[in-house]
């Protein structure tokens, strides 16, 4: 089970006095057990996944906020938050990937134009639910009807 990883990595930390790592560890594990009193019982595999990526889009807001600020310090902070947060997170399909599943949903609801992006996105994001970054498959969506729609005109 995925918390009792956290809690054996949580330990781990300790020990070797990863104080990056603890905090990081120790700010999911009270994101978990928020989530889990507001659910009212314990939290499946699945919604520690989603519990993960909540905190990984926090951080990358704050990673975001320090550059702009140029607190270089801080944003290497965050970056490394980020790359612990990830390393329990599925893999992550690339581009390609995305592109592939994509074009197969365009296929299968005919989408013509962008005007046919909300059918593509309603299919295509329950297949890759937790996998893909939702901003990343849009982006991936729109060029293809994009392009699906330019080759039409011609």
């Amino acid at each position: 089970m995925l918390k009792e990883k956290l809690m054996e990595d949580y330990k781990e930390a300790l020990r070797q006095r990863d104080t990056v790592k603890v905090s990081t560890l120790r700010m999911l594990r009270a994101a978990i057990h928020n989530a889990e009193i507001d659910k009212g019982d314990e939290l499946r595999d699945e919604e520690v996944v989603k519990v993960i990526q909540s905190e990984v889009r926090k951080e990358r807001e704050a990673l975001e906020a320090f550059e702009r600020g140029g607190r270089e310090d801080l944003a290497a902070d965050a970056r490394r938050r980020i790359e612990i947060l990830e390393s329990y997170l599925p893999r992550m399909l690339s581009e390609d990937e995305i592109r592939e599943a994509a074009l197969k949903v365009i296929e299968e609801v005919g989408a013509l134009s962008p005007k046919d992006m909300g059918k593509v996105m309603s299919k295509l994001m329950p297949q890759l639910k937790g996998r893909a970054d939702g901003s990343l498959v849009s982006r991936v969506v729109r060029e293809l009807l994009e392009a699906k729609l330019s080759s039409d005109v011609k």
